[in-house]
């Protein structure tokens, strides 16, 4: 009833930059805060970064500085910029969203299927 898609995951330089994009659809009544999380493989999964109904925004330590959260409510949309990429940058990237669901009516935490990001030397 509620997806989340994720896009923009590419391979990319250290150094370089990338925009990815996540946008919801379905039985949507509203939708509250958005972020995003990482997952490189063997590690577990880190919080990247959160962007509330407000636009008030929070990052993890690891990407303060160099990515910014922003969304796009009457797309139902967030988008991360990645600037100055790193190696350890690399992992899926999962979009998450607290969204009201229309049909359950019932607010809950739903989850992309992430996208790839590579980042080489």
């Amino acid at each position: 009833q509620v997806q989340l898609v994720e896009s923009g995951g590419a391979l990319v330089q250290a150094g370089g930059s990338l925009r990815l994009s996540c946008a919801a659809s379905g039985t949507i009544f509203s939708i509250y805060d958005m972020g995003w999380y990482r997952q490189a493989p063997g590690k577990q999964r880190e919080f990247v970064a959160l962007i509330k109904h407000d636009d008030k925004t929070t990052y993890g330590d690891s990407v303060k500085g160099r990515f910014t959260d922003s969304r796009d409510n009457g797309k139902k949309s967030v988008y991360l910029q990645m600037n100055s990429l790193y190696l350890e940058d690399t992992g899926v990237y999962s979009c998450y969203g607290d969204i009201w669901e229309e049909t359950n009516w019932a607010l809950d935490t739903y989850f992309g299927q992430g996208t790839q990001v590579t980042v080489s030397s």
